[in-house]
C-alpha cells in the first residue's frame, strides 16, 4: 500500500456539507441502536469531534437534515450543485459529505458521476446512533476528513469512508442492515484503508468518474422518474404496467441471477420498448455482472454489468436526463 501526506494540513480547507442520517440521530438509551431518530444537526456532529480542528481548516454548510430514505432528486441536485459551486473557489481543498447510510451509495455514486474538479470528496455516516455506547459517526466523520486532506484522495472520484475503509463510490454497497463494517466494495477492490494512524491506498478506480464523465449539470433542473421493478417467483406484469402508466422514463429490473428476463419481465420490456421508455436488466443478487445476451437485442433491453439496482437507476436518470437513447446507455454502462 502506499501512502503520503498523513500528517494533518492545516493549510488546507475541507468544507463539510451535512444532509443529515443516523450520524445526527439519537435513541432514548445509549444501549439503543435502533429506533432512533433525526434530533440534531450537522453543528450537533461536529460537537462531538473537536479534534478535526487539529486536522484542517474547517468550513460547514448544512444542505438538507433528512433520513437518506427521505432524500429525493431535488435533494440530489441541490446537493450536487452546492459540491460543485464549493469545490470551484481555489480557497477550498476538499468536500466531505455526512449522509445516512440507507440511500448513501446512491448519493456517491451520483456524485461519482456529476462532480467537475478531481479535488477529494469523501462522503461518510454512521450505522449507530450519536446517543450510542459505541457511536461510530464521530470516528467515521474524523477519518473522513484525514481522507479528504491526503493527496492520494485527489483524482479518484468520490470516495466513502466508514469503519475504516475507504472505496470508490461505483463499487461500494451496504451489505448489512446494522453493523458497522456494513459498507463493502464486493466485485472490486476497495481503494484503502485508515490504520496506524495513517490512511493508505493500494487502488486507483478503472471506470471514468467526476471531470471525465460526459454529465453537466449546470442546465439540469430536474430528473427524469426512473423506477425499480422487483424480480420474483410468480412475478406479473403489473408493477412494469404501474411504473409506465406512472411516467416512467426507464424501469430498473431488478432480476433473478444474471439479470434473467421471465415471461413476464419480457412483456413488460415489450410494453416499455412500445412506449419509448428504457428498460435495463440488473440483478436483486449482491455481487457479480450481468453480461449482455441474445435478449437485449430481441428486447431492446441494457445490461448492467456489475452496477447494482440502485445504481443502475442513478446512471440511467443521468443518461435519460442528457438525452441518450438505450445505445448510447449501453456505451455509458460500459464506461461508468
Amino acid at each position: 500500500m502506499r501512502s503520503s501526506a498523513n500528517t494533518p494540513n492545516m493549510a488546507r480547507r475541507i468544507v463539510i456539507l451535512g444532509v443529515g442520517g443516523t450520524i445526527a440521530a439519537s435513541a432514548s438509551s445509549a444501549t439503543k441502536t435502533h429506533d432512533y431518530e433525526l434530533t440534531g444537526t450537522l453543528d450537533t456532529v461536529l460537537a462531538q469531534v473537536p479534534q478535526l480542528g487539529e486536522l484542517a481548516r474547517i468550513g460547514t454548510e448544512q444542505v438538507a437534515n433528512v433520513a437518506s430514505h427521505e432524500v429525493d432528486n431535488a435533494v440530489l441536485l441541490h446537493l450536487a450543485k452546492r459540491v460543485n459551486e464549493h469545490l470551484a473557489d481555489p480557497a477550498v481543498d476538499g468536500i466531505v459529505i455526512t449522509h445516512g447510510t440507507d440511500t448513501l451509495e446512491e448519493t456517491a455514486y451520483f456524485l461519482h458521476l456529476v462532480v467537475k474538479s478531481d479535488k477529494p470528496v469523501v462522503v461518510t455516516g454512521a450505522m449507530r446512533p450519536s446517543s450510542a455506547l459505541s457511536a461510530d459517526g464521530p470516528l467515521n466523520l474524523y477519518n473522513a476528513v484525514r481522507v479528504a486532506i491526503h493527496d492520494g484522495a485527489r483524482g479518484v472520484g468520490v470516495l466513502v469512508v466508514l469503519d475504516e475503509r475507504v472505496a470508490s463510490a461505483r463499487d461500494v454497497t451496504k451489505t448489512h442492515t446494522s453493523a458497522t463494517d456494513a459498507f463493502r466494495a464486493l466485485d472490486s477492490p476497495e481503494l484503502g484503508a485508515l490504520g496506524g494512524g495513517k490512511v493508505l491506498f493500494a487502488a486507483s478506480p478503472l471506470r471514468k468518474h467526476t471531470r471525465d464523465t460526459c454529465f453537466d449539470l449546470q442546465a439540469i433542473q430536474t430528473l427524469p422518474q426512473v423506477d425499480i421493478v422487483y424480480g420474483y417467483q410468480n412475478g406479473g406484469t403489473f408493477f412494469f404496467k404501474a411504473a409506465i402508466e406512472a411516467g416512467s422514463r426507464g424501469i430498473i429490473f431488478a432480476a433473478t441471477g444474471n439479470g434473467s428476463l421471465s415471461e413476464a419481465a419480457k412483456a413488460g420490456a415489450l410494453m416499455a420498448r412500445e412506449r419509448g421508455i428504457v428498460f435495463v436488466r440488473a440483478s436483486r443478487v449482491a455481487a457479480g455482472a450481468v453480461c449482455e445476451c441474445a435478449d437485449d437485442a430481441r428486447y431492446d433491453t441494457v445490461a448492467a454489468g456489475t452496477l447494482n439496482p440502485q445504481k443502475a437507476r442513478v446512471l440511467t436518470m443521468l443518461g435519460l436526463a442528457h438525452g441518450m437513447d438505450t445505445s448510447a446507455l449501453r456505451h455509458a454502462f460500459e464506461s461508468y
